[in-house]
């Protein structure tokens, strides 16, 4: 015990005259050069500090803008995204040729497709998903007044955030404010396509042949499903368009956006 207690004050004795001997390093060192460690240790630290907020500030300048300016300049680039978004949706191929919204096979379905593939019926199955995509091209046209009225109609609570957010923030607040109101509202439409396109009388048949063949008796709401992917299509392209206006100033096409938009640096 006593042998233990002389190492630890050995130790300590050590130690001490280490910092000792380190404190007169740094005074002689500041007696021949000027230096000063101590003070240079600490100024350092602070400039480190100063520049990493500096950084972080200057790409922020919202200025004078109001709550109320940056919620009218985020619903504006909603409803550019919408408009366009739609216009590209609402024509012949586009769903269909565009992979990131062409609508597959229900996933309930996919061995429906994998069957008749295999039956030799591969076309049918194909015939089937393009007018799966026929159907909601021919019904996004009717989507613009309804997106525009939920967007109207949408309180922003935090602006400022949602500004200040990722590429896509201001179109996953829309998204999940308005996703119930936006499908009651458009699933009427999808259910006139269905009929309009001929899309209901084709899987009727696909999934008629299927239940023969299996001795299964599958069935499915098409209606919502279209209208779902019809309606997550339309954000994509508005999710599109918004990370768009955030990065390139030369879409933000009015004074609002660019006022709005400019005072978040990328």
């Amino acid at each position: 015990m006593k042998k233990n207690y002389l190492i630890v004050v050995g130790l300590l004795f050590s130690i001490s005259t280490q910092a000792q001997i380190f404190d007169v390093l740094k005074s002689v060192v500041k007696d021949k050069t000027g230096v000063d460690l101590n003070q240079g240790k600490t100024t350092n630290s602070t400039n480190t500090g100063t520049t990493a907020t500096s950084t972080t500030n200057s790409n922020i300048d919202l200025g004078s803008l109001t709550s109320s300016q940056i919620s009218s300049g985020l619903k504006e680039a909603l409803n550019l995204g919408v408009k366009e978004g739609v216009q590209k949706l609402g024509v012949k191929d586009g769903f269909l040729k565009n992979e990131a919204v062409k609508i597959l096979m229900p996933e309930k379905l996919r061995k429906i497709e994998t069957t008749l593939r295999g039956l030799g019926m591969g076309s049918l199955a194909d015939q089937g998903v393009k007018l799966l995509n026929r159907a909601a091209e021919d019904a996004v046209t009717e989507a613009t007044p309804i997106f525009a009225n939920a967007i109207t109609s949408m309180t922003i609570t935090d602006a400022k955030n949602i500004l200040l957010g990722n590429n896509t923030a201001a179109t996953n607040y829309l998204q999940t404010k308005t996703q119930s109101q936006l499908f009651t509202a458009f699933q009427p439409k999808v259910q006139a396509s269905l009929g309009k396109v001929g899309a209901d009388t084709v899987w009727k048949n696909i999934i008629s042949k299927y239940n023969t063949f299996t001795g299964q008796a599958v069935t499915t709401d098409l209606n919502e499903y279209v209208t779902t992917e019809t309606i997550n299509g339309v954000f994509k392209m508005v999710a599109e368009k918004e990370t768009g206006i955030r990065n390139n100033s030369a879409l933000r096409t009015t004074s609002l956006l660019e006022k709005v938009f400019g005072a978040v640096k990328k």
